[in-house]
């Protein structure tokens, strides 16, 4: 078994459960990060006797996307490898043949809930909250958000998560269909578990054949994938982000007028 840093992976009954485990950050993601989920994500796909992913995270988070430290820290040339980086856990996530099934314990907001959106199936905590938040520092939810978010909720809904950067409560989520179901927050992972050991009672080609087929069309934007990531390269070293980013750090609201002079 691997040696993680930032995850925590087990294998049971044919289940294989990921688990973000960064609770001092709400689970924010850095380079670490990214690497041992790859890891985690590609030994399931080699592994037969897996039929169901579940990812969920410690703590009082799910995920709230990438650690402002790293991010501060990318300049163009590293935030094109971090792009790359993210965008290989992206499609790894939708290439691997078994379901994979978020269960989304507490706040799920900008990258996090762009890892969500990866999922096959999200069963939420009614502690569960969910949100964009990148034009709140300068960023924009590019890896995910911007492809696959209006394919979920419709176009004026994301337009509205993406730029409002509002955060809904997780019955809320339901309704607009980012999740699939809500349930109390102590039976979230029996829950997940429960989905989990339905789809093992399925015939595994089939399951595998029917990701490949629901992908097929989404599979189209791997090139707007590419094109996010690339756009990402100038917002890394971009005046807007640094301002953001400070802000957020320091507690402070961000100063983005000084831009629309």
């Amino acid at each position: 078994m691997n040696n993680f840093t930032d995850i925590l992976f087990e294998k049971k009954d044919g289940i294989a459960q990921i688990t973000l485990n960064r609770p001092k950050v709400m689970n924010t993601f850095r380079w670490e990060t990214i690497e041992d989920l790859i890891t985690a994500f590609s030994d399931v796909a080699k592994d037969k006797t897996i039929g169901a992913v579940i990812v969920t995270g410690t703590g009082k988070a799910f995920c709230c996307g990438g650690d402002i430290k790293a991010l501060q820290g990318l300049d163009r040339d590293s935030g094109r490898q971090w792009n790359h980086k993210l965008v290989e856990l992206a499609m790894l996530m939708r290439r691997i043949p078994q379901p994979v099934i978020a269960a989304v314990n507490g706040y799920c907001i900008g990258g996090g809930n762009e890892l969500n959106i990866f999922c096959d199936m999200s069963i939420a905590s009614d502690k569960a909250v969910f949100g964009q938040g990148g034009p709140k520092i300068g960023g924009c939810p590019l890896w995910g958000g911007t492809q696959l978010l209006p394919r979920i909720v419709g176009e004026k809904m994301a337009r509205e998560m993406i730029m409002l950067c509002n955060q809904y409560p997780a019955e809320e989520a339901k309704t607009i269909g980012l999740v699939n179901r809500v349930v109390p927050h102590e039976q979230l992972i029996e829950e997940a578990e429960n989905y989990a050991r339905r789809v093992l009672e399925m015939a595994p080609q089939s399951i595998q054949l029917a990701k490949l087929s629901l992908n097929y069309e989404s599979d189209a934007l791997y090139s707007s994938l590419l094109h996010g990531g690339a756009l990402l390269e100038f917002v890394w070293e971009s005046e807007q982000f640094r301002e953001g980013t400070s802000a957020f750090v320091e507690k402070r609201l961000p100063n983005f007028d000084q831009f629309r002079k």
